[in-house]
């Protein structure tokens, strides 16, 4: 059985801007994946960590790049794409960096927009050189 999700919008809308994330999604049918963080780093790496691991660029740009790349892996992983994406947490270093983690995030999404949350922290717990996590919730056809 084919996946059932929806789009939720207010009956009062405002049609004249257009933001990067969905207010709500309905899911009726589907299986849900959950996803832990993904970050610029690799997926797999040591713990404790080390620090020849975490070779990382320092711009938001290339981060939320390796990012995105991670995500769409891990989402493989699990029989999904980016496209299968409902829900997702972004944590940033620095929320000023949040319109070019859009850029990017846009350009891996196109037009779909799942719902998001962006929040700012002092600090990620898988590196110091991490600027980006997200953590996400797809909906996979059921089996």
């Amino acid at each position: 059985m084919a996946k059932d999700i929806s789009i939720v919008h207010h009956s009062d809308r405002r049609t004249d801007v257009v933001m990067p994330y969905a207010p709500g999604i309905v899911v009726r049918r589907g299986r849900l994946v959950f996803l832990s963080g993904v970050t610029a780093a690799a997926v797999y790496h040591s713990h404790p960590h080390r620090e020849e691991e975490f070779d990382l660029p320092a711009g938001m740009h290339e981060q939320a790049v390796l990012t995105m790349e991670n995500l769409k892996k891990t989402l493989e992983a699990a029989g999904c794409t980016l496209s299968d994406v409902v829900s997702a947490t972004r944590y940033l270093t620095d929320v000023a960096e949040q319109d070019e983690l859009n850029r990017v995030w846009a350009s891996y999404l196109g037009g779909h927009r799942p719902t998001t949350t962006t929040v700012e922290v002092s600090r990620l717990a898988t590196h110091p050189r991490c600027k980006l996590e997200i953590s996400a919730i797809a909906v996979a056809d059921d089996a």
